[in-house]
């Protein structure tokens, strides 16, 4: 076998498990889900391998049908590509190990396999977006991820749910539009759809069409801006996260909105160039956006009851801390973008699996209803309280990390106003996050608990958490531990 068709044989483990999923029996689902357990840990092995030959061997290019790269479809994987498919498969994993033991919360037994169908799709659609040398295939890739997200957000048979997804499949579509309305205008103006060549190609003819270029990179920002829930095209993101299964809460909110910010850094640094986004002062507008979303996305979180709504409002602050590392256009900003988003990652999936824990042992979702509930459920309680600090920046956590590198980067772009913003919105997050982790272990007034050593969870629900758990604290300990990869993946996209 050639290393240039691993990443091709990743995406087709991830469709052929998703075609063999209606092929087994419904009384013998745990071998499914075994089986499919196999099949990500196959392709965590294979990603593995793949980020490591790129590190040491280089880039791998893959032309599908052998044809030129102006003609036909190629796939890049780089350092970038490499590491971040490694980081989506590795959290998904988790998620799924957790969803065998929650029965997929809120789900109909008769639509298990059905979810399970869509989540491997979901893997696919995601690695083939970061895997793609080809701004149209972006466009198909993510018109996949996008039909297969409403479908994961509908899935419970609720009138919320439905209304949720019908919310996020009209604002996405009129996302995907206008990305492909930008990408239409980069091929009048270049003759090519190929990254590489388009952006070879614009610095040459960025002086002829002008109009062009700045309008499609308005298009394709407004575009790939409601996917990625940046603010204030994020509108979408609070109702699919309080009406979606815990576990898609988690896989939307840490994997398939940050695919669509590390679209968005492809297409501003690999298509564009710093040169032009200097020129365009494209930085000046996205950090304003950024700083706004920051403070916008805490102050809505702030007045919300259901803990999933607050949640999703949380998720609108913390890209806005993505997008104002992006916006930095520089080393230093992109490390800082790149850390939070591995982060931001871990300490969501942990908030929305230990709220799904809760849920299934106390069913409630009320922030008041927290009362006491660290002495009943210490582990899930405990691992929403470091994952909770860690969005506050409390010291040894890897929220404090992302902050601090985020401050640095700030500062060696002389933006002290974005620092002050920055101090601000992490202010925020102490006032609706402190009290919530205050109620569960300092206030035992409503219903007066005893302290129980663990929780009446299944185990799968437990283990996925404390391994959330500890890699928040691991990395906020070892910073160091990922910054070879992240160095490595900014140098290959900023150059």
């Amino acid at each position: 076998m050639n290393i240039e068709q691993l990443p091709i044989i990743n995406l087709l483990l991830f469709m052929g498990m998703a075609l063999a999923i209606p092929l087994f029996r419904r009384r013998h689902f745990n071998r499914t889900l075994l089986i499919g357990f196999i099949v990500l840990v196959l392709v965590i092995i294979s990603s593995a391998f793949i980020l490591n030959h790129v590190h040491t061997v280089g880039p791998i290019v893959y032309r599908f049908g052998g044809h030129a790269s102006r003609l036909g479809i190629e796939f890049v994987v780089d350092p970038f590509s490499a590491f971040f498919t490694t980081f989506v498969v590795i959290l998904a994993t988790i998620v799924y190990a957790y969803s065998c033991g929650d029965a997929t919360e809120g789900i109909e037994e008769k639509e298990y396999g059905r979810y399970y169908i869509l989540l491997f799709i979901l893997l696919m659609s995601m690695f083939g977006i970061l895997y793609t040398n080809d701004l149209f295939n972006t466009y198909v890739f993510i018109e996949i991820l996008s039909i297969t997200t409403c479908s994961i957000i509908s899935i419970k048979r609720k009138k919320e749910t439905y209304t949720a997804a019908f919310r996020y499949v009209m604002l996405n579509e009129i996302g995907s539009l206008s990305y492909l309305f930008g990408v239409a205008l980069i091929y009048m103006a270049t003759g090519y759809t190929n990254i590489t060549l388009v952006g070879a190609a614009l610095e040459n003819v960025w002086a002829l069409y002008p109009t062009n270029i700045l309008i499609a990179l308005g298009f394709m920002i407004v575009g790939i801006g409601i996917k990625a829930a940046i603010f204030p095209f994020h509108i979408w993101l609070p109702d699919a996260h309080s009406s979606a299964p815990s576990t898609s809460s988690a896989i939307l909110s840490a994997i398939v909105v940050k695919v669509y910010i590390l679209v968005f850094a492809k297409l501003l640094f690999r298509v564009y160039g710093i040169d032009i986004l200097n020129e365009l002062n494209i930085p000046l507008i996205l950090g304003i956006v950024a700083g706004v979303g920051m403070v916008m996305g805490s102050v809505f979180a702030i007045a919300q009851k259901d803990v999933k709504r607050m949640l999703g409002y949380s998720s609108v602050a913390q890209v806005g801390y993505i997008l104002l590392g992006i916006s930095l256009v520089s080393i230093s900003g992109l490390y800082a973008a790149f850390f939070h988003i591995i982060s931001h990652g871990l300490m969501k999936t942990a908030l929305f699996l230990s709220v799904g824990a809760i849920i299934y042992y106390k069913k409630t979702r009320k922030v008041n209803d927290f009362d006491g509930l660290g002495f009943i459920m210490p582990v899930a309680m405990g691992v929403f309280s470091i994952a909770a600090l860690g969005m506050i920046g409390i010291p040894l956590t890897s929220g404090f990390i992302s902050k601090l590198n985020l401050g640095i980067a700030v500062l060696d772009k002389g933006q002290v106003i974005f620092l002050i913003v920055l101090i601000i919105s992490s202010l925020l997050n102490v006032i609706y996050y402190l009290p919530i982790i205050i109620l569960a272990f300092l206030k035992n007034e409503k219903y007066k608990y005893r302290l129980q050593t663990i929780e009446k969870t299944p185990k799968m629900m437990l283990i996925p958490l404390i391994v959330l758990g500890l890699f928040i604290l691991g990395l906020g300990v070892f910073p160091n531990m990922l910054k070879e990869l992240i160095d490595a993946a900014v140098a290959s996209l900023i150059g």
